[in-house]
């Protein structure tokens, strides 16, 4: 039976558990919350109330969803249908890549639980991850490795990779909207919004891109060079990273002009 026909049917003549089940399955809304709410049975009225906390935290999540669109319907509302949000993971580790993606979202996809990746657990930004490829109208991946990064600086390879998942886009942006400092040379039109990864939901689909991307690339590095644990530190400087590089000196990922790798 679908919700549509429990709306229509007398849900007296459905047993407590045929009811839980189907609402497992297919969800609820406020007019079934009605329904429920009516029935004198102790067990429905307890579905009742689990069905309207549930139903208020979706109202939460899509009310933050929307708050951190601001930026993003102002320039839909100036006729800028595509608005890239930017953003890199990796500028302080000690080893491996830094990654830029640039994602643009379709006006109205809301992805529960997107926000900044840092805020994130692994597993919930594997989930999105998925989701944002499966949704977005384009997505984008650049990145600068460690030989870049020592031969101009770690931000002007961040740049630099934010340029290349920018021209990686299958769709050329009308605006880009970049977590920080706005890239230097970019022809697109664009906007540097401070902790914009937690203000902008495009650049929060940005994040979460190229942090999943950058930590995947290290677990494959673990796989080359096991004595270093970038399958659990993604080659930030933990003391078990920095005891490593004592140990056994830099490979060839590692980042040779930044502290902790090259001798003191």
């Amino acid at each position: 039976m679908s919700i549509e026909n429990l709306r229509r049917c007398d849900i007296s003549k459905m047993s407590v558990g045929e009811i839980r089940s189907l609402l497992t399955r297919e969800g609820a809304d406020k007019s079934l919350l009605s329904l429920l709410e009516e029935d004198p049975r102790v067990g429905v009225k307890a579905l009742a109330k689990q069905v309207g906390r549930h139903l208020m935290k979706e109202q939460a999540e899509k009310k933050r969803l929307e708050g951190l669109l601001s930026f993003e319907r102002r320039l839909w509302g100036e006729g800028r249908v595509h608005v890239a949000g930017v953003d890199e993971a990796g500028r302080g580790p000690l080893a491996g890549p830094v990654v830029s993606a640039a994602v643009i979202l379709p006006q109205g996809l809301l992805l529960s639980g997107l926000d900044d990746s840092k805020k994130l657990t692994p597993q919930k930004r594997e989930e999105l991850f998925d989701l944002i490829y499966q949704g977005a109208v384009s997505v984008g991946i650049g990145m600068a490795d460690e030989d870049e990064i020592d031969r101009a600086g770690i931000l002007e390879a961040t740049f630099k990779a934010m340029k290349k998942a920018i021209a990686a886009l299958a769709v050329v942006p009308d605006h880009i909207l970049v977590d920080g400092m706005e890239i230097p040379g970019e022809n697109v039109l664009q906007t540097g919004i401070v902790k914009g990864d937690g203000r902008s939901l495009s650049i929060a689909a940005a994040s979460v891109v190229a942090k999943v991307t950058r930590d995947r690339m290290m677990i494959e590095y673990d796989k080359l060079f096991p004595a270093y644990g970038f399958a659990r530190h993604k080659g930030y400087g933990t003391r078990e990273h920095i005891r490593a590089l004592e140990k056994y000196g830099p490979c060839r990922i590692h980042r040779r002009s930044f502290r902790g790798v090259r001798p003191a």
